[in-house]
């Protein structure tokens, strides 16, 4: 028997057995109940109706039910007169959890490259599927298990948090993203090209100035980010001075590595053509280094982001992402901390998203990019 067969007969076997460990599914409405019984229909049509996963709208409809599943154990914790709700819906939610587990792996399976429309929508709905699931336990966990919120708030409380200071995120977003990340990572980004075509044309400088470098990317963020609000002040410049060390070097090694990586035979067939070296740069090895340059680009992405806001920790003013978290933790707003930190994983997804995708734009030849 195949493990997604496995998944549907634990859900069908146990969904009659929970009704004796929990209270009265009924206590909760009707509609929750109707919902619960939604993912028994779905996973009795998945096994005795074979080839029902295998066809578009059958995926769709087994996606719909086992929501609807969620949905109900999801009313039922928040509906109950105490936090923690009994037993048989916790089991519940573990054989729910199985069925999302293969609802996302047959939405996975599906054949991406026939259709580039549905390829995109295919690839997008898989993350989301399972971001869902990691919230839906999230959620069922913190309030069904009562878990402090100074602990741990549930998504819930995060997303009233999130649309109460919307205000405020927006500011902090505006100070640390679009001033000290987007500054910093510019600076260094280029700054690190620059050096890295010198370095590469000028061959004594690279074993006087790597080194160097290696020595500068070990330091620690938490011993130079103050040294930089003594150097530049408490506003955005300091911040973005840290960013400017942090995404310096990795351009400046990943940039040298890709003008190093040009086939022999490609210089040779330039050097036949009495071509210089600005020519050969420009023509050949720049845009062979383009793989190497893009994923300089995508590891700052994340570097910039991180030494922004840690920076923030040691002197900003009185907005700024890591001064939300530092101060909101301080009073035991961890609801606005989680806010602030969602705000900052999505502004650092986007980003990174927007350099892959520019670099399927301008390197698509790259064998890394071929469908197979």
């Amino acid at each position: 028997m195949k493990i997604s067969g496995i998944f549907y007969w634990l859900f069908i076997i146990c969904f009659p057995i929970q009704f004796l460990f929990s209270r009265d599914w009924m206590s909760f409405g009707v509609n929750t109940f109707l919902f619960a019984l939604m993912p028994l229909i779905g996973a009795a049509a998945a096994l005795f109706r074979k080839g029902v996963t295998v066809l578009m709208p059958g995926k769709i409809v087994i996606t719909l039910v086992v929501a609807s599943g969620c949905m109900a154990t999801l009313n039922s914790v928040h509906s109950a007169e105490s936090g923690t709700t009994s037993w048989g819906i916790w089991l519940y939610v573990v054989t729910l959890a199985g069925l999302m587990w293969e609802v996302m792996g047959f939405w996975s399976r599906v054949e991406t490259q026939l259709n580039k429309k549905t390829g995109i929508v295919i690839n997008l709905l898989v993350p989301l599927l399972f971001g869902g699931m990691l919230l839906y336990l999230w959620e069922m966990l913190t309030i069904g298990f009562e878990v402090p919120q100074v602990l741990l708030p549930a998504p819930s409380l995060i997303g009233v948090a999130f649309a109460n200071s919307l205000e405020m995120l927006w500011a902090d977003f505006q100070q640390t993203f679009l001033k000290a990340v987007l500054a910093g990572f510019f600076m260094g980004c280029v700054s690190g090209f620059v050096v890295a075509v010198l370095v590469d044309k000028v061959p004594f400088l690279q074993r006087g100035l790597l080194p160097l470098g290696n020595l500068a990317s070990a330091l620690p963020i938490v011993g130079v980010a103050p040294i930089m609000v003594m150097w530049f002040g408490f506003d955005w410049q300091s911040k973005a001075a840290v960013v400017v060390m942090m995404t310096f070097f990795p351009m400046l090694v990943n940039t040298l590595t890709g003008l190093k990586s040009t086939d022999r035979m490609e210089l040779d067939l330039m050097h036949s053509y009495a071509a210089d070296y600005w020519q050969m740069l420009l023509k050949v090895r720049l845009p062979n280094a383009l793989p190497f340059i893009f994923n300089a680009l995508k590891i700052n992405s994340t570097l910039a982001l991180i030494g922004a806001i840690v920076a923030e920790f040691f002197g900003t003013p009185i907005v700024g992402m890591g001064f939300r978290i530092s101060t909101e933790i301080g009073r035991m707003n961890v609801d606005v901390v989680w806010a602030s930190i969602a705000v900052a994983a999505l502004s650092g997804s986007l980003f990174y998203a927007l350099l892959a995708f520019l670099e399927r734009q301008f390197t698509g030849w790259h064998p890394s990019f071929r469908v197979s």
